[in-house]
């Protein structure tokens, strides 16, 4: 619930931030946090990082 309310935030701050300075590029900012998490949990799994990616990937199938 804690990371909800924290890329809300972020979300809302990038929003509000590119509105005032009319800056379209600070949309990313949501976008670039989010990639951000995903790597990190993935690199907390105690798999080597590219066993893991392909363990992700193969679950849909």
């Amino acid at each position: 619930m804690a990371w909800l309310i924290f890329f809300a935030l972020i979300t809302i701050g990038s929003v509000i931030t590119a509105m005032r300075k009319r800056k379209p590029i600070i949309f990313v900012v949501p976008f670039a946090a989010v990639f951000t998490f995903m790597v990190i949990k993935v690199a907390l799994v105690p798999l080597p990082f590219w066993e893991t990616v392909q363990f992700i990937f193969n679950l849909r199938g």
